[in-house]
């Protein structure tokens, strides 16, 4: 019986072209706090950071056509309680000379545009605690009506292959996604639905993306919100310079509340230690007094600002160890919060952690 089980896995493994197990384990110790907080938030505790495992293949169909197929599920590296095996990126598709058509589960063009860009995603001191309104790490169009870091169920996606050539355009990609209704029903009997677009261009020391993402239906019927994103970076030598600009507006029965936001990153190697600095800013919500959409709310006092300092020091191309601070400066009537690993502050508190972890890729 076990010679049997072993030669249908060899033979189900042998009809796919390729077959690959991969996964990233990311785990911190931190010591996290908050200050102009009422209570005491001091907490000491270990932290996963997205650790997951996957398996992904291709079969060749011929004529440059290829099925592929990706299932991804998270671990628990701190706990082991509640892994799943496809909550994260998970699809099936085809790659073809014209592009990329796939169905699924997957992170958004409008997330994937800029994520590069910040030297601390995924991780508690990830961008996302001020840009994009938060992290939906997996998400229907009910689950997290705020968020623009949005790893969405029930989606189509649709990837061009990169520009080649001579031309100013080579390596250009653009992106779109639809994710359907799905029978869901939002607030007052509305039909949510997601739109998802980006066009990214990579070549030489240049990376440029642009994005932008509708949210229709999400706050009631005939509600859209947006978000509008621009991304840069530029290599020279050994360091790196990054930044992202965002507007995001979201349509509420009582009228529009918009936030903008930048984000600016650099990076320096030396040897194997990357030094690593990042500033987020986020300004004050601009609506009708009284509106709130996820961390963002209208009125004075309603920005943020975000730095983190440290540094990664890579033992091989799969295994590094890295260190970091970073604090959240929320004016009096703000409240946001790490996006992963949150401490769960209040308005006007202002959350910091130091941070000591370890990742490996296999």
């Amino acid at each position: 019986m076990a010679l049997g089980s072993l030669a249908l896995v060899a033979t189900a493994a042998h009809a796919q072209s390729t077959v690959t197990i991969y996964g990233r384990l990311n785990v911190s110790l931190e010591h996290a706090d908050a200050s102009h907080s009422p209570r005491d938030r001091a907490v000491d505790r270990e932290s996963n950071n997205r650790s997951v495992i996957g398996f992904r293949g291709a079969e060749d169909l011929g004529d440059g056509v290829q099925a592929l197929f990706q299932i991804e599920g998270s671990l628990a590296l701190d706990t082991g309680v509640g892994p799943s095996l496809a909550n994260r990126d998970t699809r099936v598709g085809l790659q073809t000379p014209y592009g990329l058509l796939f169905a699924g589960h997957w992170g958004t063009p409008y997330l994937l545009a800029t994520s590069t860009l910040d030297p601390w995603y995924p991780t508690t001191a990830g961008y996302m605690a001020l840009m994009a309104n938060g992290s939906a790490p997996t998400t229907n169009h009910l689950g997290n009506t705020a968020s623009f870091d949005r790893r969405q169920q029930n989606i189509v996606q649709y990837w061009t292959p990169a520009w080649s050539g001579d031309s100013v355009l080579a390596g250009l990609v653009g992106r779109i996604a639809y994710a359907f209704n799905d029978g869901e029903v939002g607030p007052n009997g509305a039909r949510p639905q997601l739109l998802s677009a980006s066009v990214t261009w990579e070549a030489g020391p240049w990376n440029l993306a642009l994005a932008h993402e509708q949210h229709r239906d999400y706050q009631g019927p005939q509600l859209t919100d947006s978000a509008t994103k621009l991304g840069a970076a530029y290599r020279f030598g050994p360091g790196r310079l990054a930044t992202a600009v965002e507007r995001l507006r979201y349509e509420t029965p009582i009228g529009a509340l918009t936030r903008d936001s930048v984000f600016v990153a650099a990076t320096w190697q030396i040897g194997a230690t990357s030094l690593r600095a990042s500033f987020t800013h986020a300004g004050e919500g601009k609506g009708p007094a009284g509106t709130r959409v996820g961390f963002v709310s209208a009125g004075d006092d309603t920005g943020s600002r975000q730095w983190t300092l440290g540094a990664d020091y890579t033992l091989s191309k799969r295994t590094g160890f890295y260190a970091y601070v970073s604090r959240i400066d929320n004016q009096a009537r703000a409240a946001y919060d790490f996006a992963i690993n949150p401490l769960g502050v209040g308005a006007g508190e202002k959350p910091t952690v130091f941070a000591l972890g370890m990742r490996h890729a296999f």
